[in-house]
């Protein structure tokens, strides 16, 4: 590492005296958000926070991110060089502060902001083709050196003036189980939990009940969180994509940030009264969970945003319901998104929405002119939602 001040001996004990706070207290504490309002206005800056086109689409060259900038995108989520990595010594499997550096000032220099990073591994894939998976089997000593790699890519995005960590705690990954036409030749992922092959074994995670799932998850807070919030690096983490099936699947009986109602996701902030804890929010996966997401959503993203952990959002949309559904394009699915963004304008949210899951098709492989519509639609709902709240209070 290029400069270390953290004992990690004792980091890796300090997370246990924030759990159990509780979700009420945490909400009456202020989030990042609020902190970087504040911030502003001690410095004399009164401008009103508000949320603006990101995307998480990865940039490897420079004509990626003239394209992010002719379709309006604000702010970028970052993908340093993947770490150097011995899988027998487990010898440098980190980010170099100089790595992070490099990265941001690729994208700066477009006159785009990188405000988050995608950690190079707990990525949203099924940990059978993980290559490094120990965290989520829960197999110490190895998820330990894992995890003080972790903390090594916090400080060193800290020191680097990178505010945020994108991450999963994913088992199973994303299931799919096929695709349906959808509009213009495009293609829509679709899940259905009666295809499924149960006749799959086990993944290498062998049997994780709930609790199991839980004390991994918590396991890993206990000692990544006391690091974010000495260096001010905000942790989101990915719900799990979708729901697993009744009775489980591939040995996971529940994925636990994906249950019916999102109670899963409350119960994961509470896990620590933090507000350097917190979500990258997926409204697809959200409506995915639910058994009736046209009913359901809404006042469970009010409550969350409530929370100010929700350091990003994804939006993508659905037809269907849980264990049934087929992922569309954004202008046609179930969910009003325009809704989710009023009421997301509502609560205060000054971050990112990026577009997801955008629908591919034989004419766009590359899912430029997909990305393209969604980033002109999410554009197009923010400009309405800020016309909304200027008529609503005309004076400020």
């Amino acid at each position: 590492m290029e400069s270390s001040n953290v004992d990690r001996r004792s980091l890796f004990r300090a997370g246990a005296a924030t759990a159990g706070v509780g979700l009420a207290s945490m909400m009456a504490s202020p989030g990042p958000a609020a902190a970087a309002s504040a911030d502003a206005q001690d410095q004399g800056n009164t401008a009103k926070p508000r949320m603006v086109l990101g995307t998480q689409r990865r940039s490897p060259s420079e004509a990626a991110l003239l394209e992010f900038k002719r379709h309006g995108v604000a702010r970028v989520c970052g993908y340093p060089v993947d770490p150097p990595y011995d899988q027998k010594t487990g010898d440098r499997g980190y980010w170099l502060v100089s790595e992070v550096e490099q990265e941001k000032a690729r994208i700066e220099s477009q006159g785009l902001v990188m405000d988050m990073v995608a950690l190079p591994f707990l990525e949203s894939s099924l940990i059978d083709t993980d290559f490094r998976p120990a965290i989520m089997m829960g197999k110490s000593p190895e998820r330990d050196r894992d995890i003080e790699d972790i903390q090594r890519m916090i400080e060193a995005c800290g020191r680097a003036g990178v505010g945020t960590i994108k991450y999963n705690m994913s088992i199973l990954g994303v299931m799919t189980t096929g695709e349906v036409p959808g509009r213009g030749g495009s293609k829509l992922r679709q899940f259905r939990a009666s295809d499924l092959d149960y006749n799959l074994p086990d993944t290498i995670a062998g049997k994780v009940d709930p609790d199991t799932y839980w004390e991994r998850i918590d396991y890993f807070l206990e000692r990544v969180v006391p690091v974010a919030e000495q260096y001010k690096v905000r942790l989101a983490c990915h719900p799990q994509d979708p729901g697993t099936p009744p009775g489980g699947y591939r040995g996971v009986v529940e994925n636990v940030l994906s249950v019916p109602g999102g109670k899963g996701l409350f119960r994961f902030l509470d896990l620590r009264s933090n507000r350097y804890h917190g979500l990258n929010l997926c409204c697809g996966t959200l409506a995915e969970m639910l058994w009736n997401p046209k009913r359901e959503i809404y006042p469970i993203v009010q409550k969350l945003a409530a929370t100010k952990r929700v350091f990003n959002i994804h939006l993508r949309n659905i037809k269907g319901r849980r264990n049934d559904f087929v992922e569309t394009w954004g202008d046609e699915g179930d969910i009003d998104h325009a809704e989710i963004i009023n009421i997301l304008a509502d609560a205060g949210y000054d971050g990112a929405i990026d577009p997801d899951h955008v629908p591919p098709s034989d004419a766009d492989p590359s899912k430029s002119q997909a990305y393209a519509q969604g980033y002109g639609y999410i554009l197009g709902m923010i400009a309405a939602a800020e016309h909304r709240a200027a008529r609503r209070n005309p004076r400020e």
